[in-house]
């Protein structure tokens, strides 16, 4: 085991930087871009080691962190919706407690829902062809990243059969890649990186944003996808109203949650103060360079990083959801993919 690090000095040292899913995903492709960055930054520029840890929908690897991290400084986690979503829920898999975690880095992130060229749909005029087909949707889990967008299917009556248990993002665009599903949905980092090809290339058509929901409860474009339609427009024009009614809020609340700040960095808040500076003052120095607004709109989104502080205390309001919603999201999950809690 690696010798604890002295307070703001990491030199010599190998920070582990768990990632609870496989290879590829969102997620993945957002800390391998963030990891070399800290380790120029940090004091002493330690080896920054990504490790995949996948399964259980991310629940398996950030299990391990809460029974495993020290407070040394040495291990970091990166959580994501499909870690924040089991545990507001109360999913009995779930063995962490974000009270025990500290943000220093959080990063909103959107996303693109794709479908195969083969099904002759283009945009929401098409919606009748696409409720007349079986489309699979491959899928980790139903409490993970992608219950607002199995939400969203459901609110525009698609026949979608989710097919769970891939241990990423990143395997679900595999398995659509294959021509095993029909329909995908990606992050903003996984789908610069590897879906936007396949639309060059004709083998994919996206469909729509997820959108970016304001403080007001108000949904407007993504800016990392300014062409695109967000959710609301695209069911809007699809059904002749706005979504409203209780689906909506819940859809509304998980984007909350799960998305205004979808990647995080943490680490045990019983690490020492000074440490967790040395991290802050570390992702401030990224964020402030001159070029990182450019690297990361190429790679992550358009988005503005929070860091220190300020993301911490935006993760804890994050995690706060209205009772009845999560009394409406647990009767769904129960009534549509037989999960109970």
């Amino acid at each position: 085991m690696a010798t604890p690090a002295i307070a703001q000095d990491f030199a010599g040292e190998n920070i582990e930087w768990t990632i609870p899913f496989g290879v590829g995903g969102g997620t993945d492709v957002w800390a391998r871009f963030f990891a070399p960055q800290f380790s120029e930054h940090l004091p002493g520029n330690p080896n920054v080691v990504v490790l995949n840890v996948p399964g259980g929908g991310s629940i398996t690897g950030a299990n391990q962190f809460a029974m495993r991290a020290a407070s040394d400084g040495l291990e970091v986690l990166g959580t994501s919706a499909s870690t924040q979503f089991p545990a507001i829920l109360g999913d009995p898999r779930v063995r962490y407690d974000y009270a025990n975690w500290t943000a220093v880095l959080a990063s909103p992130v959107g996303g693109v829902v794709y479908i195969a060229p083969s099904y002759g749909v283009s945009g929401p005029g098409d919606i009748e062809a696409l409720r007349g087909s079986e489309i699979r949707f491959a899928a980790q889990s139903a409490t993970g990243l992608e219950m607002p967008v199995l939400l969203a299917f459901e609110m525009l009556d698609l026949n979608i059969r989710a097919v769970f248990g891939m241990e990423s993002r990143g395997a679900g665009r595999l398995a659509f890649e294959r021509g095993e599903s029909g329909i995908d949905f990606q992050t903003t980092p996984a789908y610069l990186s590897s879906v936007a090809p396949l639309v060059q290339a004709g083998s994919a058509v996206p469909l729509f944003a997820l959108g970016v929901v304001n403080a007001d409860g108000s949904v407007s474009r993504d800016p990392s996808f300014p062409d695109l339609p967000t959710f609301v427009e695209f069911f809007t024009e699809a059904t002749g109203a706005a979504p409203e009614g209780e689906a909506f809020d819940a859809w509304r609340s998980l984007m909350l949650a799960g998305f205004s700040l979808q990647k995080m960095m943490v680490l045990p808040r019983d690490v020492p103060a000074e440490i967790i500076a040395a991290y802050a003052a570390a992702a401030q120095a990224i964020v402030d360079a001159p070029d990182f607004r450019q690297r990361a709109g190429e790679e992550l989104g358009a988005y503005t990083q929070l860091v220190g502080a300020e993301a911490d205390a935006a993760l804890t309001r994050a995690l706060q959801i209205d009772p009845a919603v999560r009394d409406y999201l647990v009767t769904w999950l129960r009534d549509e993919f037989n999960v109970s809690f």
